[in-house]
């Protein structure tokens, strides 16, 4: 177990989502005291699937607020009276404002997931699959007005390998982002650590996706359409596309670099298996198909579509 640092300091962590939560037990740990934590209520309509930062706030005694408005006069006056060394920001989805990043006597941070500058903005994970990386990692830096521009501290990178999946990739970045933490803060609070300026010009920007951004375009190589796949893999909003009246979802697949069978785009059945035959003469397996919501295997997918669902012209819109 890791010893409190010989320094003490306070800080108001804002904080969602599993790294959210890794990252304020790596703060706990090191014997920060957090006198504030700033989190989000869980959307009724999005799948909950990562742990709660209010409830490890709970269990530590630490007060939790769930504003709407994170700018407000409200919270910049609570996390005004909690007097914070530091703010640190875990994954929290709101952009501190200026009056908020001006609290902090020794600062305001941020645990981005990406190799900064690479990759700053919204969902740098799924951005990263679909572009084919094959390194991810997670940035610890300034904040500034801008986001994700501010200069860095420490940077802790994991491979991205040929068939995970956003959520595979998204469990090595919280283990990276605790071991940095746990490795850098108490340097930060002895004052020892040195910070690079982000060369922004150099590096890459994306906004969020929304599913329908998970369309399928057969008319792509193998390997893209495979990098869509698994970005947006469960629990993700999933990759889709319509063949006829019918709506299909191919929720997994698993790439091992083989030649198609056919000439043309089609998804067929072999050895109890599907197989995605693509335009550059490549193919893929599938390995979760489900068509109108409902899971297929190779004789319900045969008796809707027969031996080859051909693939040419579908989901281009």
């Amino acid at each position: 177990m890791s010893s409190p640092p010989a320094t003490a300091a306070s800080a108001v962590v804002f904080a969602y989502h599993d790294i959210g939560v890794r990252c304020l037990a790596a703060l706990l740990e090191l014997g920060v005291e957090v006198r504030l934590v700033v989190t989000h209520e869980n959307d009724a309509s999005e799948l909950v699937w990562f742990g709660s930062v209010a409830e490890l706030a709970g269990k530590n005694g630490i007060p939790v607020i769930t504003p709407i408005d994170v700018n407000s006069d409200e919270v910049l006056g609570q996390v005004s009276q909690s007097k914070p060394d530091f703010i640190f920001s875990f994954y929290y989805r709101q952009i501190l404002g200026p009056r908020l990043l001006a609290i902090p006597a020794r600062g305001a941070f941020n645990v981005h997931g990406s190799l900064l500058p690479r990759y700053r903005g919204r969902v740098p994970v799924n951005w990263a699959i679909i572009h084919g990386e094959k390194v991810s990692g997670v940035s610890l830096h300034r904040m500034e007005i801008k986001p994700d521009a501010g200069n860095l501290l420490a940077q802790r990178a994991v491979p991205i390998l040929r068939n995970d999946t956003a959520f595979d990739v998204f469990q090595k970045l919280k283990c990276a982002a605790e071991n940095m933490l746990l490795e850098t803060v108490p340097e930060m609070l002895a004052g020892r650590v040195s910070e690079t300026p982000l060369d922004i010009a150099n590096g890459s920007y994306f906004s969020g996706r929304k599913p329908e951004d998970g369309r399928i375009d057969w008319r792509l190589p193998a390997r893209n359409i495979h990098d869509l796949i698994r970005a947006v893999a469960p629990p993700y909003p999933g990759a889709f596309f319509e063949a006829g009246n019918h709506h299909v979802e191919v929720l997994g697949s698993y790439d091992k670099g083989e030649k198609a069978r056919f000439s043309e785009p089609c998804i067929y059945a072999e050895s109890g298996n599907f197989q995605a035959d693509c335009a550059d003469g490549m193919r893929f397996m599938i390995t979760r198909l489900t068509v109108d919501g409902s899971t297929l295997d190779t004789s319900m997918f045969e008796q809707i579509f027969g031996p080859r669902l051909m693939l040419t012209g579908t989901s281009v819109r």
